[in-house]
Parts: structure tokens; sequence; C-alpha cells
């Protein structure tokens, strides 16, 4: 009796069994299937989501798009010059503040071959936002002239009061012209120079600038009285401003960092630079560099930034990923290095000799001077040209 139903219920158990299995190779609700055992088996758990797509920054409207968000400068690599002037003659213009000219040099024979005559006191040769002309800021003479690159020859004079430098807003509207002397910062058509907005500001002799990495403000230089401006660009406004923490502080050039971090304003009675985090605009850190600091300049890889001691016939380099100097070249038999630029291969840095009379080019790779060259009285802003980049923020090229 035990026996047979011992024997019924290991039947009715297989019965079950086979019951089960059926169920399981039938489907479920969920959309599983049968597996053979050699297969993995997979947890849903561990199947990564899709990838999320990066958010694109908030720029300025109208801004060409950020390249790479981690290098601002990607678009100035080696030879990558743009369509717009890839056939442009390779030179490097000078503008003599004392001379009211401006010497144009071949920089593959280091020979003067033209002298431009400009209105009085010529301060800095600026690519246009569109890459098309470069202007010369007449400073005393309340005029820009247009230098046609594809030439080299000057064209007829435009009245601008008081252009000691001259900037243009990312969306490619408005130059912004230094007025230093009238203290204003004045906003033009980028095309005609005619007003928009003329800003005052409470400083004394704005000079030099740039713009975040997403275009919305911008900040300014205050030569005299050691002060910096943050502006909005679209609203035209000044929106914060500090005196810097040094009596007599002179701040001159400002450069972003690569990664869009931090701002960089050489400070020639500081003899260094300041630091500053344009987006909380706190009170600057302070990198002593040399004697009369004044000019920055990235170089074509991003890593570097060749800092102009006037004071000392020097220049300094700056480690952007370190956060330190790394190295500095000096002038053999002095001189003062000043305003310039890198040119289009990333080989020779350009300076101008602001008490000389001269123009020197240097051996980005060693620092090694390769040519000392006489041009007129006071040489300054001096604009290497063509560059690569997509678009001109002004300066002597600060090119994106």
């Amino acid at each position: 009796m035990r026996t047979t139903n011992a024997a019924r219920l290991l039947a009715a158990g297989a019965a079950l069994t086979a019951l089960t299995l059926l169920a399981g190779c039938g489907g479920s609700g969920d959309g599983g299937g049968a597996h053979r055992a050699d297969e993995p088996v997979v947890s849903k758990a561990a199947v990564p989501p899709p990838p999320v797509k990066p958010q694109q920054a908030r720029t300025l409207p109208g801004m060409p798009p950020v390249l790479d968000p981690a290098d601002l400068y990607a678009a100035d690599r080696p030879g990558r010059l743009s369509p717009v002037v890839k056939d442009f003659p390779s030179l490097v213009y000078v503008p003599n503040t004392n001379s009211d000219t401006v010497s144009v040099i071949d920089p593959r024979t280091y020979r003067i071959v033209r002298t431009l005559k400009v209105g009085r006191q010529p301060q800095h040769v600026v690519p246009s936002w569109d890459l098309k002309t470069l202007w010369v800021n007449n400073d005393r003479g309340n005029s820009l002239t247009p230098i046609d690159p594809r030439t080299g020859e000057a064209g007829k004079p435009v009245a601008v009061h008081d252009p000691y430098n001259l900037y243009f807003t990312p969306d490619g509207k408005y130059a912004v012209v230094m007025a230093s002397m009238d203290r204003q910062l004045v906003f033009r058509d980028a095309h005609t120079m005619k007003t928009v907005k003329a800003v005052p500001v409470t400083c004394f002799g704005v000079n030099h600038a740039d713009f975040s990495a997403d275009g919305r403000y911008f900040v300014v230089s205050c030569e005299f009285s050691g002060e910096l401006l943050k502006v909005d660009t679209a609203a035209m406004k000044v929106v914060a401003h500090q005196k810097l923490p040094l009596r007599g502080a002179m701040p001159q050039d400002v450069k972003i960092s690569p990664d869009g971090k931090l701002f960089y304003i050489a400070d020639m009675a500081a003899n260094g630079m300041w630091i500053l985090n344009g987006d909380t605009f706190a009170k600057p850190t302070f990198l002593a560099t040399g004697k009369g600091a004044h000019g920055l300049y990235v170089s074509r890889d991003s890593r570097v930034m060749y800092i102009s001691n006037r004071g000392e016939g020097t220049i300094s380099l700056y480690d952007f990923a370190r956060h330190r100097l790394t190295g500095k070249w000096r002038l053999p038999g002095g001189g003062s290095p000043d305003m310039g630029g890198v040119s289009a291969d990333g080989k020779v840095l350009w300076l101008s000799g602001r008490y000389n009379s001269e123009v020197y080019a240097l051996d980005t790779g060693t620092g090694r001077l390769l040519a000392r060259i006489k041009v007129g009285s006071g040489p300054h802003g001096l604009a290497v040209y063509p560059q690569p980049g997509r678009y001109s923020l002004g300066h002597t090229g600060i090119f994106r």
C-alpha cells in the first residue's frame, strides 16, 4: 500500500514539473524567453542606460558655438586658417605711436616692405570680427584707419573718438571702443562704426579686455585707477567693479584661460599678473612674473602663456595645467617687449619693443631671438596676420 501511494506521489510531482517547464518555455508577460545553459543571464539592472547628450552651454545669442568647452582656443591650432583669410599674405603690422605710421614686415625676411601713414598716435592694429579688415586705432587722431589684409594697403579713415583700443562682441554685432580718456566703453556697429551706446565708467584708463567662455560678459582693465570692470555684453552695462588690492596697480592686458574658468590680468606696476574668477568676480590672487608685465599671449597648443615683462626685457612662460611659471627668456642686450602675437604656425612670438623703436621675433621652442628689426618710434600693439581662428574678439588678435 505504501509502495503504490509513493508511486502515485512521484508521478504527480513529475507532471507538475513538466507543466512548470512548459509554462517557462511558452513565454511570459514580461517578454522573457528560454535560454541555453551556456548563455549568460544578464540582469536588467546591469544594462547601462543610453548615453545622455551633454547640454550646450547657454551662450550669448548669435555667438558661434564653442568648439571645445575644455579649450576655448581650439580653433587656433597651427595653420588652421579660416577660408576668409587663407589667401592673405602673411605680414606683421606695427603701429608706431610716436611716428604716426604703421611698419609692415615680411616675417620670412624680417624686412620692412611698406610704411603706411596713418592718424595721430596709432596704438593697436586690430583684426575685425569677420577677419576681413585690420583697424588701426589712431587714439589722438580720433579715427580708425582700415587696412585691407589682402593687399596690405590703407583705406580712408573712419571718424571714431578716442579709440585707444578696440574689441568685438562674440556675436559679431558690435565693436567696443576703449575710450580711455573719455572714460567710456562705446558700443558701435561692427561694420559702420556708428555709435549704438556709450557707457560711462567711473574708473580711469579703460584699455584691455577679454570675454567669458559663454560671451555673456567681459572683464576690462582700468590702467590709471587700478580697477577691474565686469560688463554685461547684451545689456551693455557695467555690472560689477573692484579695486585691485595693491596701491598704484596698473592693470594691462587681459586673457581668459583655455578652460574658461579664470582671467589673467597683467600689471606693469605690480610686476606680475592677477588671477581672477570672472564668474564670482571675487578678490584675485597674484603671481609675480617680472618688471613691467604687460602683454599676454597663448601658445598654439593652448598649454603656455607668454608674458612680456616690458621693464626688464624678458618673457615669462606660464603653464596653464600646472598653474605656475616654468621659465623665462631674456632678450640679449635688453629691450622693452610689449604687445604682439604668435605666428600662424605657432613657431614665432612677435613683440614690439616699445621704448627701443624695434620689433622682436623669438623662437617659441627655445626662446632664441631670431630677429631684431628697427621700426618707427614707440611701436605698440602689433598684429601678426593672418592667424588661425573662426572670428576675432579684437585687440591684436584674440581668436576663437
